[in-house]
C-alpha cells in the first residue's frame, strides 16, 4: 500500500538551501526530504486508487490560481513538537484554502491540529540544534509564484519523491 503526500515544492535555488541548511543542523531527513509546505500530510492509500486520487488533485488544482508566497522568519512547534520552520508569511490564505480543497477533493480527514502552513527545517533534533536552525534562518526571506502542488511518493531508500506536479488554475 503505497504512502502519499501532498504538497507545495520549494522552488531552487530556495529549496535546494533549507534542504542543505536542513542537513548542516543533523536532521537525517533532510536527505530523504524535499522542502515544501505541506497540504495533505503522509497517507496510506490502496494501489488501485491512485488513478482517483489523481482525478481528485486535477479537479482541486483548478480551484485556484497560482499565487504569490513568501517564506520570512522562523517559528516553531516547541513545546507541542520539536520542530523549527521557516514561516510563510504570504499567501497564507491561499494556501489554507488550497489545502482545504485538496483535503475535500481526497475525502481526507481534518487535521488533528490547525492548519499551519510552513516549511519545516529542523524536526525531532536536540535543543541545541534546534535553537541553531531557529537563529541561524531568522533572517531568511525569498518570495516566488506557487504555481502547482506535487503529488509525492514514500519509497523506502530514496525517501520522498515527486510523482505528477498539478497546476493551478483552470483549464
Amino acid at each position: 500500500m503505497p504512502t502519499i503526500g501532498v504538497a507545495i515544492p520549494v522552488p531552487d535555488p530556495y529549496g535546494a538551501l533549507l534542504r542543505e541548511k536542513r542537513a548542516d543542523f543533523g536532521d537525517p531527513m533532510a536527505r530523504t526530504v524535499p522542502s515544501h509546505v505541506t497540504l495533505i500530510p503522509p497517507t496510506e492509500v490502496e494501489d488501485d486508487q491512485l488513478d482517483a486520487v489523481c482525478a481528485a488533485l486535477e479537479r482541486a488544482s483548478a480551484a485556484l490560481p497560482p499565487f504569490a508566497m513568501r517564506l520570512r522568519g522562523t517559528g516553531t512547534f516547541r513545546p507541542v513538537s520539536p520542530v523549527v520552520f521557516v514561516a510563510v508569511s504570504q499567501g497564507i490564505s491561499y494556501t489554507e484554502m488550497l489545502a482545504k480543497c485538496v483535503r475535500t477533493a481526497l475525502g481526507s480527514p481534518e487535521p488533528e491540529f490547525p492548519f499551519h502552513p510552513h516549511v519545516t527545517v529542523a524536526h525531532n533534533l536536540d535543543d541545541a540544534s534546534l535553537d541553531r536552525a531557529y537563529d541561524e534562518l531568522n533572517d531568511f526571506e525569498c518570495r516566488f509564484t506557487v504555481s502547482e502542488f506535487a503529488l509525492y511518493h514514500h519509497e523506502d531508500e530514496a525517501g520522498w519523491v515527486p510523482q505528477r506536479a498539478f497546476r493551478l488554475g483552470p483549464g
